[in-house]
């Protein structure tokens, strides 16, 4: 082996061993976007504006169970622990293994539960906790992106899931899953973020 040739495979190793302990949310997040891009509505977690803006109408007194789909790295979790009453729960629902494994060990609290699943089995997935229903369902899956007949389904099960006068909040960059939860909500809400880069398309979508 020529000195060019032990050189190069030092330096190999030297970024495999520095790729290997990077474990914080961003580069969790990368990867994530990266071996599943389809799955994953952005390159970069929302921004703190659009968390609290998401959450600034959720009604927290009345809260027992709040739902995430596709948590990603916990960019919403830790606001919505913060927020929840005691005796209430989160769970979030995702289908990459990778963000699952890293939220379950990163988040210790009792009220949280991550679940590696599809947010089609909403409804079975609550029942393994020990609930009926839930009061909101918060959203960061790229509809526009998701194979046939996955959002209606998805939409579908979540407005059968809330309790009356719950909601199903969404973002993302464009307006398809607006649009999907208002043919299921009779009522949805909206606007633009437009402090997030890039700007962020926010509903609601409230359960008669």
């Amino acid at each position: 082996m020529s000195s060019n040739d032990i050189a190069t495979s030092r330096l190999r190793d030297r970024i495999s061993a520095r790729l290997s302990r990077m474990k914080g949310p961003g580069w969790i997040f990368l990867r994530g976007f990266l071996e599943h891009p389809r799955m994953v509505g952005a390159i970069i977690p929302s921004g703190p504006v659009v968390v609290r803006t998401m959450l600034s109408r959720v009604d927290w007194a009345n809260t027992r169970l709040f739902v995430e789909y596709g948590p990603g790295v916990g960019t919403f979790c830790q606001p919505v622990l913060d927020r929840l009453p005691r005796d209430a729960e989160l769970l979030v629902i995702d289908t990459n293994p990778l963000y699952i494994d890293y939220l379950s060990h990163a988040i210790t609290d009792s009220r949280f539960h991550a679940v590696l699943g599809s947010a089609e089995d909403v409804e079975e997935i609550i029942r393994s906790i020990g609930h009926e229903q839930a009061d909101y369902v918060l959203s960061g899956l790229p509809f526009s992106t998701l194979p046939d007949g996955v959002g209606p389904a998805i939409a579908a099960a979540t407005q059968r899931v809330l309790r009356k006068g719950g909601a199903f909040l969404t973002y993302q960059y464009a307006g398809t899953a607006r649009d999907l939860t208002a043919r299921y909500f009779p009522r949805v809400e909206s606007c633009r973020v437009w402090a997030n880069v890039p700007p962020c398309l926010l509903a609601w979508g409230w359960k008669a």
